[in-house]
């Protein structure tokens, strides 16, 4: 569900930390947005992350 239809990257699984250095499990997720992009002459709607979206903004 939660991936970049470019880059792939996806929720990762990590830990919070407390003051007391207690563990509880947390996700981070990707900064996700749906796009229109121009593909083959065809308007396409992509879920694609801000970086990817920046860097295709970059080149073109």
């Amino acid at each position: 569900m939660a991936i970049c239809e470019k880059c792939g990257k996806k929720t990762m699984f990590g830990a919070n930390r407390s003051f007391s250095q207690r563990s509880t499990n947390r996700k981070y997720l990707p900064n996700l947005q749906k796009v229109m992009v121009i593909e083959n002459g065809q308007k396409v709607h992509k879920v694609m992350c801000a970086r990817c979206i920046r860097t295709m903004v970059k080149v073109s």
